[in-house]
């Protein structure tokens, strides 16, 4: 089984979202790097990736955005916008091997390409395939609850954060390294629950799936 784990860094803002009293959403965000890692079921990287994409909303990074990523003013300013960083990212996958799902640490960054989908109607390739939560099904084969931070996670198997935390890349590669605590069982039972649904969902979400729907009819 062939894995893409994704971890998007967008647009932020300490606090409110400048000129309103409300907070961001991912209406307001932008995404400046999509970091993939692309690994087996058992946690082994093949191979990893990282793709800036240039904000069109907000252009100008928060110094709160700027430290939290690393990423530049003018990392951003020099970077691709939104469309062409999918179609690199496309590319980077077409020679790679079929994936069989993607996952993210928790679901903010399929909510954030859904929105950047409605937004500059262009999606990655990948989001053909089923999507999972790695955070959930990490706390269903643990069994651990309560609250816990990517950290806290990686030390409970005596991992290191490897990398600069909150730089997509890092942050993919090292959930990644996750892969071969979680029961492989519940990789597959998603899969098959995911082939179930795609036509309920059709009628939901008809603009992202309808754009997706020819690369979901090739891969299956």
């Amino acid at each position: 089984m062939h894995i893409l784990v994704v971890d998007l860094e967008a647009t932020c803002w300490q606090g409110h979202l400048p000129g309103t009293v409300r907070r961001q959403t991912v209406n307001d965000m932008e995404v400046l790097e999509i970091g993939c890692a692309l690994a087996t079921a058992d946690g082994n990287v093949l191979d990893s990736a990282s793709f800036l994409a240039r904000p069109v909303l907000r252009p100008r990074l928060s110094e709160f955005c700027r430290e939290l990523t690393g990423i530049r003013q003018q990392d951003a300013d020099r970077a691709p916008h939104y469309g062409e960083a999918v179609a690199q990212l496309n590319a980077w996958l077409a020679d790679k091997p079929a994936i069989d799902l993607w996952v993210s640490w928790g679901d903010y960054d399929f909510y954030q390409l859904e929105a950047e989908f409605y937004r500059n109607h262009c999606a990655p390739a990948f989001m053909a395939r089923p999507h999972l939560n790695l955070k959930l099904a990490w706390r269903k084969t643990t069994g651990l609850k309560g609250r816990m931070d990517f950290a806290d996670v990686l030390a409970h198997h005596r991992l290191d954060f490897e990398g600069r935390p909150h730089r997509g890349v890092d942050d993919a590669r090292n959930a990644a390294r996750l892969l071969r605590h979680i029961d492989s069982r519940y990789l597959r039972l998603h899969l098959q629950w995911h082939s179930r649904q795609v036509l309920r969902h059709l009628g939901l979400k008809p603009g992202l799936l309808r754009y997706l729907l020819p690369g979901m009819a090739a891969r299956w």
